[in-house]
């Protein structure tokens, strides 16, 4: 109740925007420009601490490839839609890390990394795209700036001068715990959304780029047969169940709407 009177009060004071597809409004306290610097400082630190494939290795090769052709799409969508301006300042890279975990992500400003055992997993360039579409979404729905802004507004932090300062702990305390996912069970249901937008706008993207949105839901299941699927309840992203058919019924309800 506290968090939804706090940002009742703030969409009356601070920019609000739709998300592509969904049209779901949004509440951002961040200047945009302020979180892609945020994020590069992150990022930079990242970089130094990870082994980073070179694009000599083909599962690089692969990732880069991929993310371009999602990213050119996406830029054309958005620009043909009226939402073009959601892209400015980024400076996209798609990277991947020498690390078994099952994982991709990625950071305000188009920062996009694939660890090598999710690239691993996938059986097809079908499967990799579309985690790369649910990615690049998220960037695009400036989900980062939403989930910051929350947790700005539950620390009341007001003065948001200064918080992409590198001394600025609390700042990047917040910025870590944001992106590394909240424990606290009143923001689930908030991410659980981002989840679900980034999917189908993600299928939106690999589609546009030609790639079969039907391995979307191949790769899911796949991923639920490695027994990591995390109950719902206690989870920011959806349930392998449900996520695998929220995106059918999108690509037998849905998709066509925007690709044709």
């Amino acid at each position: 109740m506290r968090l939804a009177l706090i940002l009742a009060s703030l969409f009356l004071f601070y920019s609000c925007s739709k998300v592509p597809i969904s049209n779901r409004r949004q509440l951002h306290l961040l200047n945009e420009s302020t979180l892609i610097n945020m994020a590069s400082l992150q990022y930079s630190n990242f970089m130094d601490s990870v082994n980073v494939l070179g694009n000599s290795d083909p599962r690089a090769k692969r990732v880069v490839v991929i993310g371009n052709k999602i990213k050119n799409v996406a830029i054309k969508f958005l620009s043909d839609n009226g939402y073009g301006h959601r892209v400015d300042g980024f400076k996209w890279e798609f990277i991947t890390v020498d690390d078994p975990t099952l994982n991709a992500w990625c950071m305000p400003g188009g920062k996009v990394c694939f660890y090598t055992g999710l690239v691993d997993l996938a059986d097809n360039d079908d499967q990799i795209a579309a985690v790369m579409g649910h990615e690049v979404a998220h960037a695009i729905a400036k989900h980062g700036n939403e989930r910051m802004s929350q947790q700005l507004a539950l620390a009341g932090i007001h003065d948001l001068s200064g918080l992409s300062d590198r001394e600025n702990e609390e700042a990047n305390s917040i910025f870590s715990m944001v992106f590394m996912g909240s424990s606290q069970l009143g923001m689930l249901k908030f991410s659980r959304v981002h989840e679900t937008e980034s999917d189908k706008m993600g299928l939106v993207f690999m589609k546009l780029a030609g790639y079969n949105p039907n391995e979307a839901i191949a790769f899911w299941e796949k991923m639920s047969s490695q027994g990591i699927n995390i109950p719902e309840i206690i989870s920011t992203h959806p349930s392998d169940e449900r996520r695998i058919k929220d995106i059918k019924d999108f690509i037998d309800n849905e998709l066509d709407n925007y690709v044709n």
